[in-house]
């Protein structure tokens, strides 16, 4: 099968292209530098200069495809300049998906977020589940408009579109602030956790494999959630412990404190620019927030298998103890 991707030099995308080329299908990569997509090239991936919010820049190469995964997305949260976000999110989803329409691609799969059903308080929904109110971040908001205002419709205009709800996602070569936090607190630089705040937490092998089975096994025209296990932050800093040896920070701050503290920040923002650990936008989604998702669906229809989240943090954090020059304490006791 040949396939086109979008969003390949990210960290799922990538995981996805990687997959594919195992299973020996063709996959061409929209990409908008070439020169900085090496690691495709090594894989076997065919690199087709373009930008998703350019629709003729990937006519040629989606033309012909067996199918067309969207995983592109501007992803960042405590950043002045969000100009870009819509016209990412928004316009070059609908770009995307306007093209597979014409070309008449018999199947695309769509990278949403359960970022669009926003803070769930506690509840663990499924994808009937509706989000109205005010997002926490612009990432939220413009997510959730492509999802609602563009993938959606154009699946009732007949697009054999399936639409993927991944969790919160962590592994191996991450380069998000989930990232930067798991690096801070093996450095012993993370002074609090929040309470009550919880994700469910998606190993990047897994949510790749979860597109591809979406490809292969899913309803066109139906949206799965393909989420791990949920826990909160505090129960995987405290397994974090258990691995590495590193004490856990024991301040655990009340959602309500980094509320207020947000409303300060963005005040203070207006006069100068913050930190982005500072910023209202960061406070206000570490702030007591759940955002949980059923993968029930998925595992029933597709055969999704999300792994626990002690085997995935373990892999993880040992990763970024080699590359911090570490050693676990646990292992040396």
């Amino acid at each position: 099968m040949k396939y086109f991707l979008t969003g390949a030099t990210g960290f799922i995308g990538g995981h996805i292209a990687r997959q594919l080329r195992q299973a020996d299908h063709e996959v061409a990569a929209l990409v908008r530098r070439p020169d900085k997509a090496a690691a495709l090239t090594a894989l076997g991936v065919t690199l087709l200069p373009g930008d998703i919010t350019d629709k003729e820049s990937m006519r040629r190469g989606m033309a012909g495809v067996d199918g067309v995964f969207h995983v592109a997305a501007w992803y960042k949260l405590g950043v002045g300049d969000r100009s870009a976000a819509a016209l990412i999110n928004v316009e070059g989803t609908r770009q995307v998906l306007e093209l597979t329409q014409e070309l008449q691609v018999p199947k695309a799969v769509y990278t949403s977020t359960l970022a669009v059903f926003s803070d769930t308080r506690g509840k663990l929904v499924d994808e009937s589940y509706r989000f109205t109110g005010k997002h926490l971040s612009e990432y939220d908001r413009t997510k959730w408009l492509a999802h609602y205002e563009v993938a959606l419709p154009m699946i009732q205009q007949g697009l054999p579109l399936v639409i993927v709800l991944p969790g919160l996602v962590y592994g191996p070569g991450d380069h998000s602030r989930v990232r930067e936090t798991f690096v801070r607190y093996l450095q012993r630089k993370l002074p609090l956790i929040p309470r009550s705040t919880a994700y469910c937490w998606s190993h990047v092998e897994d949510i790749a494999r979860g597109h591809i089975l979406a490809m292969e096994r899913g309803k066109p025209r139906e949206s799965y959630i393909l989420a791990g296990p949920a826990h909160s932050l505090i129960e995987a800093f405290e397994l974090a412990e258990r691995i590495t040896g590193i004490r856990a920070p024991r301040w655990r701050v009340s959602p309500v404190i980094l509320q207020i503290l947000a409303r300060l920040m963005a005040i203070a923002g207006a006069v100068s620019p913050l930190p982005a650990e500072y910023h209202p936008e960061n406070l206000r989604a570490i702030a007591g927030v759940t955002y949980l998702g059923d993968p029930s669906k998925a595992q029933r229809e597709l055969g999704y298998a999300p792994r626990p989240l002690a085997e995935g943090l373990q892999e993880t954090l040992r990763y970024e103890m080699e590359r911090l020059g570490m050693r676990s304490l646990v292992e040396h006791r």
